[in-house]
């Protein structure tokens, strides 16, 4: 499947262009950015051709990859779709509903694939015990804790992002604590309550729809001594913790890759499709709102 990327900042290096050279079944041929020389730079260093024009690099794939903020992939997941593109698209779909849900519609008429990455949800170990967990009914509630220092600790590649500094840690990781909780504990039913802590951290609690609730704490000026991600289920049978994974983003998106190329031979969608990133959206718009009322 020849694929393009779309993005040249510190994620598309680090993550997305490691992981698509290295992938078997998925031919790195080129890259697109909205800074040239960046994507020369980065297209040269794998041998790829660098791309002037997104339109011809869409015309060139048969699929891509984009690692580019949520509001400017959103648009260009729907001009790939309609180039006939399948896509390997990153966390979160999009910032607005209406975003999203263009992004799915897209998706739907052209009838490509689409696979949204969310790190954990493509880790063996974490994947596997969200499977385990998920085929329990007895959960009574739940708590997870991504905490982040992008802003607080020195040399974060993050740190100057712009979308980031905008929507803070709900809409960073807050769609890293959805894909765990989501199913295991069901659907949102309805965002219970919002609030702000310090910083840009938030805390939301949600009522899910099969009965148990949760409560999230986000954020990315964690002390870098009080970093890390916990999520906590307890029910009828106990408690469980989410196992951590040592394994680098690197090789989470080589399996992602294999699940783009799994939907578009099979026609099955995956579990992270666009679908459920714009559901991840539309809850994180919910409490947005919440918060912005100062419920």
């Amino acid at each position: 499947m020849r694929t393009g990327l779309l993005g040249t900042g510190p994620w598309a290096r680090m993550a997305y262009a490691p992981a698509l050279s290295r992938h078997d079944e998925l031919e790195f041929t080129g890259v697109w950015g909205r800074r040239p020389a960046a994507a020369k730079e980065l297209a040269d260093g794998y041998g790829v051709r660098a791309y002037d024009d997104v339109d011809e690099l869409l015309a060139d794939v048969d699929a891509v990859a984009v690692a580019l903020p949520p509001a400017v992939q959103a648009d260009l997941a729907v001009k790939a779709a309609r180039a006939g593109c399948h896509l390997l698209l990153d966390k979160p779909l999009a910032t607005t509903v209406e975003e999203g849900r263009a992004v799915v519609e897209a998706v739907d008429e052209a009838g490509v694939a689409s696979v949204v990455f969310f790190t954990v949800r493509f880790q063996p170990e974490t994947d596997a015990w969200i499977h385990e967990q998920a085929a329990r009914k007895d959960w009574f509630t739940g708590r997870a804790e991504w905490l982040g220092s992008v802003f607080s600790a020195d040399g974060s590649p993050f740190a100057a992002s712009p979308w980031r500094r905008e929507k803070g840690a709900l809409w960073d990781v807050g769609p890293h604590a959805l894909s765990v909780l989501l199913p295991v504990l069901g659907d949102v039913r309805r965002v219970a309550a919002a609030a702000h802590g310090p910083g840009d951290t938030v805390h939301l609690v949600l009522e899910h729809a099969g009965g148990a609730s949760s409560t999230l704490a986000l954020s990315l000026t964690a002390p870098p001594a009080a970093e890390g991600a916990t999520v906590e289920l307890r029910g009828a049978a106990g408690v469980e913790l989410l196992p951590q994974s040592t394994e680098s983003a690197v090789y989470a998106l080589l399996r992602a890759g294999d699940a783009l190329l799994d939907a578009s031979r099979t026609g099955h969608a995956h579990a992270c499709d666009a679908r459920f990133g714009l559901r991840v959206t539309e809850i994180l718009a919910a409490a947005q709102g919440r918060l912005k009322d100062g419920a």
